[in-house]
């Protein structure tokens, strides 16, 4: 699997701090190695975002993401305001 990062998805982590880049590196290797493992609490949204998924970085971050063929988008991280 390849993961691509949206621009959006740059952006709003360049503004995170160093603890929670870290915090969201160790979980994307998770998520390489199995995007539905427990830990990451993936799941799929609803409504305008029907398409999208989300899992977890910390109690309060997310990241929404793509699914496309074998490949992945990250599309945006940030709170749960992400799926609104």
């Amino acid at each position: 699997m390849k993961i691509f990062y949206h621009p959006r998805f740059k952006k709003n982590y360049q503004k995170l701090p160093a603890s929670l880049k870290l915090e969201a590196e160790k979980r994307e290797i998770i998520f390489r190695n199995n995007p539905f493992d427990s830990r990451l609490n993936t799941h799929k949204l609803h409504g305008k975002l029907r398409t999208k998924w989300g899992f977890s970085v910390g109690y309060k971050l997310r990241i929404l993401f793509e699914f496309h063929g074998k490949d992945v988008i990250f599309l945006d991280i940030g709170s749960h305001n992400l799926y609104k």
